[in-house]
């Protein structure tokens, strides 16, 4: 069973640089440059916009959308439920990114109003947002987890009924929720917590492996953990692994996913 699910992996990799998905992110300010050369790196292609003006071409054109409220305002609100609907419109796969949902209440209500509006939806998440995006209580330190991917597994089940989608938690362990059961990945390095924007990445990500097939989660956190994993060997801090990571990323291939990927 597990090396099916390796094998799936892999194909899903080669997918991407055949196809070279094009993604729709209407993100935040702080991990655009991040996401769009992980992207890149990978093989798919970026697109970041945000203006209501082109976003109804913008989503037509593109093969996924990505939602990322981390520098969320009214405006930018009102532009993502738009550009939701126009997915809904065009039945394009829609990856929410909560980030920092259990900070505030704006940013809570925004994520359960983008969730509730997503006809097809993957919520990408720590542990801390995922528990808080399903009504429970969390403390919170700044926009970071201080859940453990572990903890928030009822949370996320719930959340997986609620909306009939896939959940990826985020954590030393990855945990995914989806409607064929739950899955454990056991990758990446600790160095990467020290990297803003690791997790937008990896919604990036989720996003280009959904629209070429793979609407779990799955292809996308295992790739970054294994490329996280293998770039942390090569860096000296945090500033090296953000290169290192996109040249993993970019020539990363099945035999390194064969020999790291560590599944349960």
């Amino acid at each position: 069973m597990l090396s099916v699910k390796i094998d799936e992996i892999v194909q899903s990799l080669a997918l991407i640089r055949q196809k070279k998905p094009i993604v729709l992110n209407v993100s935040n300010y702080v991990v655009m440059n991040n996401t769009a050369n992980a992207l890149l790196a990978i093989g798919a292609s970026p697109i970041m916009a945000h203006s209501r003006a082109e976003m109804v071409e913008m989503v037509a054109l593109s093969d996924a959308l990505v939602i990322n409220i981390g520098t969320l305002d009214e405006i930018w609100l009102a532009r993502m439920l738009f550009a939701v609907q126009q997915a809904n419109i065009k039945n394009k796969w829609v990856v929410l990114d909560p980030v920092g949902c259990g900070a505030s209440i704006f940013r809570l209500q925004s994520a359960r109003q983008i969730a509730d509006l997503a006809n097809k939806l993957i919520i990408r998440a720590n542990a801390s947002e995922i528990i808080a995006l399903a009504g429970h209580q969390v403390t919170c330190h700044g926009l970071d987890a201080i859940h453990v991917s572990e903890d928030a597994l009822f949370s996320g089940r719930e959340l997986s009924l609620r909306y009939a989608c896939s959940v990826v938690i985020s954590g030393t362990v990855d945990c995914i929720i989806c409607a064929t059961g739950e899955i454990q990945l056991h990758n990446g390095a600790r160095m990467m917590a020290s990297v803003t924007g690791m997790g937008c990445t990896l919604s990036a990500l989720t996003g280009a492996f959904a629209a070429v097939g793979d609407t779990t989660g799955l292809a996308a956190t295992a790739i970054l953990g294994v490329a996280g994993e293998i770039a942390a060997t090569q860096s000296q801090g945090p500033g090296s692994l953000q290169v290192n990571l996109l040249d993993v990323l970019y020539h990363l291939d099945a035999a390194d996913l064969r020999s790291y990927l560590k599944i349960s």
